[in-house]
């Protein structure tokens, strides 16, 4: 199973890279196609990154569902494919509202997280899952990095570089899984396709159903939300608070997504052997909550780079969370769930941002009440809180 877990975890860090890699090439290239100023690509900006993560939302239970009825191995490889040619065609657009069908062709390929935390679940021992859900954030944690890394990097060749570095390996990863990818749903678990439940809403209201899991799924919600308060406000808060230069905030952020992807990868498999699961989510969002709760009243840059590390500790929280719920959830219905997921992941991504930038406009103009920049941690602080209080009170039924 060496060669399929690598092959599976690529593509989630190509998904991952998707999202970043566009980053720094992105104001010239819209200026480039749509002409204007740099305020109107900004906003242009704002509409593609929006869609790219409304389709990971609508689409994300319907790849996990298809993945339940046709099989992983046929939803990860046309997925790859079909990415590969849409880069192809981001490569070679010439009008902004390509580009736009582009990143909707985008968003719904790179969904395909459900599908491959549904693989792992397939695969895995109960005892195991925690571990290798950690692997897939790991994967996503390396490939958030190398995204923006990799297509700033490339930019010196053009705007379109990246879009040809990122088709050509979409296409490579393809052609691997080709031949490595097995295929693990078997008659015994496989789910005929429902159309009807493969929308967003009729697929949380069927896992929602199962014992137990509601309110672990508010927990993920509540979670995702407020961790995502780091991308949401991050270079803004460091440039008002600490006055960092953009080569510093990159490398803050380079030092959080490795210390996410360490976490994921190492630390996850010896905290659930030693405190279980459960315990693993309670210190989790214990570390989450001090780390928001400092940050918020921080001046120091100094010591905001040095906490870095340890709010990278609370990466533990999503793969713990994964395998609880996996387990409570009939193997029939293992895509299904992390369609879901995907979707309540890509809908935080969708409000967080708009959230968090709000609270801290509101706190740094010149007529606040209060001045305090790092206000949308303490939002944050009080959503884990609500995690927490809901966590502590659910038990999920294993199946």
């Amino acid at each position: 199973m060496r060669l399929p877990f690598v092959f599976v975890l690529s593509t989630v860090m190509i998904d991952a890279m998707g999202i970043g890699l566009v980053l720094p090439i992105m104001p010239q290239l819209i200026v480039e196609v749509q002409g204007g100023t740099l305020a109107n690509a900004a906003i242009w900006g704002g509409i593609l990154s929006t869609a790219f993560a409304a389709m990971q939302f609508v689409f994300g239970p319907i790849l996990g569902n298809l993945s339940d009825a046709y099989g992983r191995r046929t939803v990860l490889l046309v997925s790859l494919f079909v990415m590969a040619l849409d880069y192809v065609v981001m490569a070679i657009a010439g009008s902004i509202w390509l580009l736009l069908i582009g990143r909707i062709v985008g968003g719904i390929t790179a969904a395909t997280h459900s599908t491959a935390a549904a693989f792992m679940a397939d695969v895995s021992k109960p005892h195991e899952k925690a571990a290798n859900f950690g692997l897939i954030g790991a994967a996503f944690g390396i490939g958030f990095v190398l995204g923006p890394v990799i297509g700033g990097l490339l930019s010196e060749f053009g705007t379109r570089a990246p879009f040809w570095a990122a088709a050509g390996l979409s296409a490579m990863i393809f052609g691997i899984g080709v031949f490595v990818m097995p295929e693990t749903v078997t008659d015994k678990t496989r789910r005929p396709f429902n159309l009807r439940r493969a929308n967003p809403v009729n697929s949380l209201k069927a896992i929602a159903a199962l014992p137990g899991i509601r309110p672990m799924l508010w927990v993920y919600f509540l979670y995702s939300v407020s961790i995502y308060v780091y991308p949401a406000i991050w270079s803004y808060f460091t440039t008002e608070r600490f006055g960092w230069s953009p080569q510093m905030i990159g490398l803050s952020l380079g030092v959080y997504g490795i210390g996410m992807a360490a976490v994921q990868g190492g630390l996850i498999r010896p905290a659930t052997q030693y405190l279980g699961e459960r315990m693993t989510i309670v210190y989790g969002m214990i570390f989450e909550i001090v780390s928001f709760a400092l940050l918020a009243f921080l001046t120091n840059g100094t010591i905001a780079l040095m906490l870095i590390p340890i709010t990278a500790l609370g990466a533990v929280i999503t793969p713990a969370l994964q395998a609880m719920m996996s387990r409570a959830t009939p193997d029939s219905q293992q895509g299904e769930l992390q369609g879901v997921l995907t979707a309540l992941h890509a809908l935080s991504m969708v409000i967080s941002p708009l959230l968090m930038t709000s609270i801290f406009a509101q706190f740094i103009k010149p007529d606040a009440a209060i001045y305090l920049p790092g206000a949308p941690f303490l939002l944050a602080l009080g959503l884990m809180l609500a995690g927490f209080i809901l966590f502590w009170r659910a038990r999920p039924v294993v199946v």
